[in-house]
């Protein structure tokens, strides 16, 4: 793939206007959160950002091919050479459920505007970039541009909840057509400010892939009966010493090939030091010191680790009966190397007890993305520097879980990238309290997405 040459370096540090922010506070309005158990209720808030779309996007939709799988979305953009395909470009439609509403500054789906931001759930993850993607495409199509290749919009409607219906199911129709694209693109890494310890500069981490994603039940079952005659291990007792067992001996730490990738992408923007340690990590001299750097914090522990996090326990009915049955839930993301299967053995040989049962419950992911950076890969860099120049670049893989695994084999590079700037405490606000995008990163998006659409125009040579 390429560009047609190095992007033009013109920062963005406008403001979108007040159309453009208030059609995205209008995809905020429409309460699109994701459950396993699909209602009425959520089928007509789908409908209502599904006309939203079509109302605010008039050329997208009269001039893209569109087919859906219930809630989702799948664009195709002919090519001028339709028969190969550039890119596939992904984006989702729902968001998660809030329990902390009264915490919020403005009511999460009220698609607050003001002169700063546009506040809302969904407003980063991830409906600030399905609909950047379509203003791009939109100001595109008005200014005549057309693709080289063809090019896909994929809108999925349950990522929430593992995409099962929704990503899925596109991801088969792609493979149906036998596509086989240049790139995928999907949320995932950002612009960070002050995150990434001893770097002087903001870091675009264009993830080139994710962990994978596995939850462990640990029961116990035991007779029961009056708490003034306990025996020596009651349920409870036996569980809460299962899961201390599994959180207080995590998987090891592991310095990846791609986490070596990720931090000599760096090492030009750090201190002359740690330069010179990290010139060392490619022969394992210091492997060990660095690995043990990174576990300092939960951001950089997830680079080296595969990360245990016990999220749910119950069992008991009442203060003076002895329970029958107690269980945890623990949730592990994998590192590339790790799978399913080691983190079960892990949880075996650690809890080292017998009565207490351990499974595998819900859906679970291996790790997966491309092995290394391509033409693709460079030309997201490109952009990204272009929209915001003096970053540092690198790569990385995501934490979480994102539809993009689905789509895994239908490109030949996958990056998860967005270019908005954010701090700490903006990130903290993802899935959480307060989420909001401002004005200036969702320019920085839209001109990102035009961008890349006018570099597929141009297409390989």
């Amino acid at each position: 793939m390429n560009a047609g040459g190095p992007a033009p370096t013109t920062p963005v540090t406008n403001l979108v206007d007040d159309a453009v922010a208030e059609r995205l506070a209008r995809a905020l309005r429409c309460v699109t959160i994701s459950t396993e158990e699909p209602t009425d209720a959520a089928d007509g808030e789908f409908a209502r950002l599904a006309e939203h779309l079509e109302l605010s996007f008039p050329l997208t939709h009269a001039e893209l091919e569109l087919e859906t799988f219930g809630r989702s979305r799948l664009y195709r953009w002919a090519g001028a050479e339709p028969d190969r395909v550039s890119a596939i470009l992904l984006a989702h439609q729902d968001v998660v459920p809030v329990g902390d509403e009264p915490g919020w500054t403005h009511p999460p789906f009220d698609g607050v505007v003001d002169t700063d931001h546009i506040w809302g759930r969904g407003a980063i993850d991830d409906k600030s970039r399905l609909m950047a993607i379509l203003e791009a495409v939109e100001a595109a199509l008005a200014d005549g541009v057309r693709p080289r290749h063809t090019v896909y919009l994929a809108f999925g409607h349950d990522e929430e909840v593992f995409g099962d219906d929704g990503a899925v199911r596109m991801a088969r129709r792609l493979r149906e057509a036998g596509v086989r694209a240049d790139l995928l693109l999907d949320e995932g890494g950002v612009i960070t400010r002050g995150v990434a310890d001893g770097v002087d500069r903001p870091v675009a981490s264009i993830m080139l892939g994710e962990k994978g994603y596995a939850t462990v039940r640990l029961s116990v079952r035991e007779l029961g009966g009056h708490s003034s005659m306990p025996g020596r291990q009651t349920a409870v007792g036996r569980l809460a010493r299962a899961v201390a067992r599994v959180q207080d001996n995590p998987m090891p730490l592991r310095l990846t090939p791609g986490a070596i990738d990720m931090l000599s992408r760096l090492r030009h923007a750090m201190p002359e030091a740690r330069r010179r340690l990290l010139g060392l990590a490619s022969v394992g001299v210091v492997a060990p010191l660095i690995t043990r750097i990174l576990a300092r914090t939960p951001q950089t522990e997830a680079m080296v680790r595969t990360t245990t996090a016990p999220t749910v326990i119950r069992g008991g009915v009442k203060a003076n009966v002895l329970p029958q049955h107690a269980e945890a839930l623990v949730n592990f993301r994998i590192l590339p190397g790790d799978s399913v299967d080691t983190v079960l053995a892990h949880c075996r040989e650690v809890v080292r007890d017998a009565d207490v049962h351990i499974e595998l419950v819900g859906m679970s992911s291996e790790p997966s993305g491309s092995a290394t950076p391509g033409p693709a890969y460079e030309m997201i860099a490109a952009l990204a520097e272009a929209v915001v120049p003096g970053i540092a670049v690198t790569t990385g893989i995501v934490p979480g879980a994102t539809d993009s695994r689905h789509y895994d084999d239908l490109a030949v590079t996958r990056c998860n990238f967005a270019p908005i700037v954010l701090t700490a405490a903006d990130l903290a606000t993802i899935h959480g309290t307060d989420e909001r995008i401002s004005r200036v990163n969702y320019a920085r998006l839209i001109e990102f997405n035009r961008r890349l659409i006018d570099a597929l125009a141009t297409g390989p040579e």
